[in-house]
């Protein structure tokens, strides 16, 4: 099994329900932001922001 296995396995996992990847997401990062300080916190909105984008494109194609 290949990456490129894992990626359209984890595609399929991910088909309709991208709301909840996107609310586990914000999950995850509470949590992270609640052991970690206060300066890294908008770089964690970033990355999170920009795994949100991913799956919006990914629900588009």
């Amino acid at each position: 099994m290949g990456l490129d296995d894992l990626v359209n396995k984890a595609k399929g996992a991910l088909d309709g329900r991208e709301e909840q990847a996107k609310d586990a997401l914000d999950k995850a990062a509470e949590a992270v932001k609640s052991r970690t300080d206060t300066g890294t916190d908008a770089q964690i909105d970033k990355v999170v922001d920009a795994a949100k984008d991913y799956l919006d494109q990914q629900k588009k194609s």
